[in-house]
């Protein structure tokens, strides 16, 4: 029986995650954290990770940026391989879960879905044929809650991209106060934010005479709960410390 601690709880994700998890006869939450420590299913609920004597197999990050370094001390200490879905994070805080790495187990991915990890794949190729010839823009759309813009989807989806270029690319956030032609070399990167939108990822390549418009829509929010408890699964089982994403749980299966 994997033993799964789930940082979040609370959260709209983490309502999902729970459900799944409950579902299932080899995985169970045996803690939750949130720093609204109502306990709305069968599992204790802490506001402080360091609250919980037991001991959890693997960590789910469900939470918010805010909280990751706090988490991570709470990983570190008692040695428990984190699976980190929170996305928004600093630089400063990327290269702590980057350190972390270094003495556990860290899945970190900016989207838990198998589908935006195949188009990942897909843009890489796009980059090396495509070249200096087309414009590459990215748009994603998501929900009215949304705190990050751009999402950690679409930059992971730009990186993608970018790591297949002749070129290193500008990312451009922001255009309205310029008054000039696009220059070729960059990646443009919109963020749509409305109703109840899951999440919508349209990547660009826009060339003379044609456009080639990869895209991945979310139609619900266990498509990355699916996610999180597969990589969760695969995380336990791994003995090394170091980081590792969805290419790996892909890989394994």
């Amino acid at each position: 029986m994997l033993k799964v601690a789930l940082s979040g709880c609370n959260g709209r994700m983490g309502r999902v995650i729970t459900d799944i998890c409950s579902k299932k006869e080899n995985m169970k939450i045996i803690a939750g954290f949130d720093l609204n420590a109502v306990k709305l299913s069968d599992f204790p609920v802490y506001a402080d990770p360091f609250e919980f004597s037991g001991k959890a197999d693997v960590v789910i990050d469900f939470s918010n940026a805010g909280l990751t370094e706090h988490l991570l001390d709470y990983c570190l200490g008692t040695g428990t391989p984190v699976v980190i879905c929170t996305t928004g994070q600093s630089p400063e805080q990327i290269a702590k879960i980057g350190v972390a790495a270094t003495k556990i187990p860290v899945f970190r991915s900016g989207n838990m879905s198998v589908g935006i990890n195949l188009m990942m794949d897909l843009l890489k190729k796009c980059g090396a044929v495509l070249g200096d010839g087309y414009d590459v823009e990215i748009i994603e759309k998501h929900h009215n809650q949304k705190l990050d813009a751009p999402s950690g989807t679409a930059l992971m989806l730009a990186d993608a991209v970018s790591s297949a270029l002749p070129y290193e690319p500008e990312y451009v956030y922001d255009r309205h106060e310029r008054r000039e032609k696009r220059p070729a070399h960059e990646i443009g990167i919109h963020a749509v934010r409305g109703g109840t939108i899951v999440g919508e990822h349209s990547v660009l390549f826009c060339g003379r005479d044609e456009i080639i418009e990869i895209k991945h829509s979310a139609l619900s929010r266990e498509v990355f709960a699916v996610g999180a408890v597969d990589a969760a699964a695969f995380l336990a089982a791994q003995t090394a410390p170091g980081m590792y994403d969805m290419s790996h749980v892909i890989a394994s299966k």
